[in-house]
């Protein structure tokens, strides 16, 4: 039986960890808290998945909250025009359920499972000295969690990095009470709201762990006038600097919030993250090697909502990869191998979520409008959230784009219900 030290209880790590567990391998999941520290804890992320990526949980056999998260079934998306107003809006439909659940809720839950099934947890914060030791007693060591000294092994890479510092301010907070959009009362949707020079808004329903919910995600431009959360513990002084920043830039999404409040003491978050690629393979000092898996060796901005979907991804590829192997060893040509299989697929999403952190073009500009009058193109937004290598064929230059409108534009018939495109 082959064994698997994986380091990291995040999306990625206890995935993989819970998938190798059912094919019979001898996994170690090395994690900093429990799982009642991390339900205790402050909310970890801003997470939405979409289709794609709860497939790959469902393969895997942990979709456990499928019947309780709500289930997000469009895509909207508003630009603020000068006077306040709202110069584009428009709802996508997605092909497939979207789903949010709290990883205060999620990674407790299959950290436990983990455990009942008899797989190993060690608690305890991982230095690069524990993994030199662990090295020697495992065929594999996988590192997954993407912050403190062992990303010190991960070098960045230059070349596939667009940014050297972060591009946005987060500021999070999980809220109950929170209105229904009166034009779409019957929708649960993720709500992208673009605030030129200022940032984004994003509105999403959630699964916390006091039930239903919604999160309330702003990305301020670094220095402007969103940017103030730096120095903000309280709590409640958190959620009121949210609220009062959506009266002043998106005031259709502040009209909704009579009624909200807090989902718990631990419902915000902020801080920084600058988007980064690093190489995949870490040197131990007593030459073992470990492979670095989704955020530790792809880091995008959360303006897209990929982090939690790029984690599924690495872990059904890092599985699949696994098991091929066999009984062969892991070595470092498998690991470079292993996170070349990985960037194809997420080098589309590192393109488009780079696109979307800079001012966007006049076409751009004009396919976001155009989606306002046009349904397909707006469906084919929003259902680029769950397959971003979709933009390659029409977003990112002029020419595709207008020949791509002109289609759909062509397609549309009398009622304005458009023909397959």
């Amino acid at each position: 039986m082959r064994s698997i030290l994986i380091v990291g209880a995040g999306q990625a790590g206890l995935q993989l960890a819970l998938a190798l567990q059912g094919r019979g391998y001898d996994v170690t999941v090395m994690t900093n808290r429990t799982p009642d520290e991390i339900r205790a804890g402050r909310v970890l992320s801003t997470q939405c998945m979409f289709a794609g990526a709860l497939a790959h949980e469902r393969a895997a056999g942990v979709d456990f909250w499928r019947q309780l998260a709500p289930e997000i079934t469009g895509l909207g998306l508003s630009v603020t025009a000068p006077d306040g107003s709202r110069a584009i809006d428009w709802l996508g439909r997605l092909d497939g359920v979207a789903q949010s659940v709290d990883q205060r809720v999620k990674m407790p839950g299959w950290l436990e499972t983990f455990a009942a099934r008899g797989g190993k947890v060690v608690v305890h914060a991982a230095a690069v000295s524990d993994l030199d030791y662990f090295s020697r007693a495992y065929d594999l060591v996988l590192v997954a969690a993407g912050r403190g000294e062992l990303m010190s092994m991960f070098g960045r890479d230059a070349a596939r990095s667009a940014y050297d510092a972060p591009q946005r301010a987060l500021a999070v907070a999980y809220v109950h009470g929170l209105a229904p959009r009166p034009e779409h009362p019957g929708v649960r949707a993720v709500r992208c709201n673009l605030v030129p020079g200022i940032g984004e808004l994003f509105v999403m329903p959630a699964l916390t762990t006091s039930g239903p919910c919604d999160i309330l995600f702003w990305e301020a431009v670094p220095g402007g006038p969103a940017d103030v959360f730096t120095r903000v513990g309280d709590p409640a002084e958190h959620l009121r600097l949210v609220l009062d920043l959506m009266r002043r830039h998106v005031p259709w999404e502040h009209a909704r919030t009579r009624g909200v409040e807090l989902t718990d003491p631990g419902a915000v978050l902020s801080g920084r993250l600058a988007p980064t690629v690093r190489r995949p393979i870490g040197e131990l000092p007593s030459g073992g090697l470990a492979l670095g898996m989704a955020d530790v060796v792809v880091a995008n901005d959360p303006v897209t909502g990929q982090g939690a979907n790029n984690a599924a991804r690495c872990a059904a590829i890092y599985l699949e990869r696994i098991v091929a192997r066999g009984d062969r060893p892991f070595d470092r040509e498998w690991m470079q191998a292993t996170f070349d299989r990985y960037w194809t697929a997420v080098a589309p999403v590192t393109r488009w979520t780079n696109a979307m952190l800079a001012p966007p073009p006049e076409h751009v500009l004009g396919l976001i409008g155009a989606a306002g009058e046009l349904q397909p193109v707006a469906d084919r937004f929003a259902n680029g959230f769950d397959d971003p290598a979709d933009f390659e064929d029409w977003f990112y230059d002029p020419e595709p784009a207008r020949r791509y409108l002109e289609r759909v534009g062509a397609a549309m018939v009398p009622g304005g219900v458009a023909e397959q495109v």
